[in-house]
């Protein structure tokens, strides 16, 4: 896939990130895979956990600790979040779909 030259599609990491948590727990590193994989490049940690950061001081991701790992899962409000936002992305960009 060939990405836009000239518009920034890095705002929509943290959509991306809340779309991947809704499916499942993932931690940093899967979440790197999944989203580096989609955009056919690789994702830095400088690059997700600051964005995880972000989620969970708004509080709309949790993690629980697996030995040295953090699996991240949606909060309750993470979950409301990314439902408002899919309605919002689908009233503003309905003629690009």
């Amino acid at each position: 896939m060939e990405l836009p030259k000239y518009v920034n599609i890095k705002g929509f990491l943290t959509l991306k990130m809340l779309h991947e948590l809704k499916k499942k727990r993932l931690c940093g590193d899967e979440l790197a895979e999944i989203i580096g994989r989609k955009l056919s490049t690789k994702l830095t940690p400088g690059t997700i956990y600051p964005a995880l950061k972000f989620l969970r001081k708004k509080k709309l991701v949790t993690y629980k600790r697996s030995g040295r790992k953090k699996n991240y899962e949606l909060t309750e409000e993470g979950l409301k979040e990314y439902k408002r936002f899919q309605k919002a992305f689908r009233k503003i960009f309905k003629e690009f779909l």
